[in-house]
């Protein structure tokens, strides 16, 4: 039989709900992290990420927001709870500007055999900067799954619990952020950059192996 800690999600709520400061902080110093990235991810505004996570926290602290362990771990709650607060602000401000191509949920569109291979390996090369500025022109429903799939490392399920759609409209919207970052990376000339880092790596590498066997000329 598995022993309670007290240091679980579950075990830290029930003592921040009895006045435990501490526990608060605990989960605080757990959660505040991911929750963080994702909201400067989603709204790249540091200032207002930070908002977000406050709120996310406070609602916690005074029960303003019901979390309900028989419905998922306390993490990914608390990034829908952040992702509905982003929403809002989204309707409020009206700033986003959708990329080409990203047209309406029942449009059709044409999507390219090597999207998934090809963005993959843009977020794999740490882009850091180049990832950050297409995802931030995606559409706020297409920049939720990019993020939680692409950065949080969530699984379709997860994302679908917390974004309130099913798996198969997850797969939908990341085929579609995929290509649109793609396309968006195409017109940068990221994708050109990221080939020539590659080819330069390899070379490296080459040498630096004919160095170590003595076939270099």
């Amino acid at each position: 039989m598995k022993t309670d800690t007290g240091d679980t999600d579950s075990s830290l709520l029930r003592q921040m709900r009895d006045g435990d400061a501490a526990a608060f902080q605990r989960l605080y110093q757990r959660h505040q992290g991911p929750i963080y990235r994702y909201a400067l991810m989603r709204c790249s505004q540091s200032a207002l990420a930070a908002d977000v996570v406050q709120d996310v926290f406070m609602g916690l602290l005074t029960r303003s927001y019901r979390y309900d362990a028989g419905l998922g771990n306390l993490q990914n709650f608390l990034f829908g709870v952040a992702r509905n607060l982003l929403l809002k602000q989204d309707q409020a401000q009206r700033r986003h500007q959708p990329l080409p191509g990203l047209g309406d949920e029942d449009q059709e569109e044409v999507l390219m055999s090597e999207t998934a291979e090809a963005s993959d390996a843009i977020f794999s090369q740490q882009l850091t900067e180049h990832v950050r500025q297409a995802v931030s022109v995606l559409r706020p429903h297409y920049r939720d799954v990019i993020i939680l799939y692409e950065l949080q490392e969530l699984s379709y399920a997860e994302i679908a619990v917390i974004c309130s759609i099913d798996i198969g409209t997850v797969r939908s919207r990341l085929s579609r952020a995929r290509a649109a970052i793609l396309q968006y990376s195409d017109r940068m000339g990221w994708r050109t950059e990221l080939a020539m880092r590659t080819t330069t790596a390899s070379a490296t590498a080459s040498r630096a192996n004919a160095t170590m066997t003595g076939t270099e000329q």
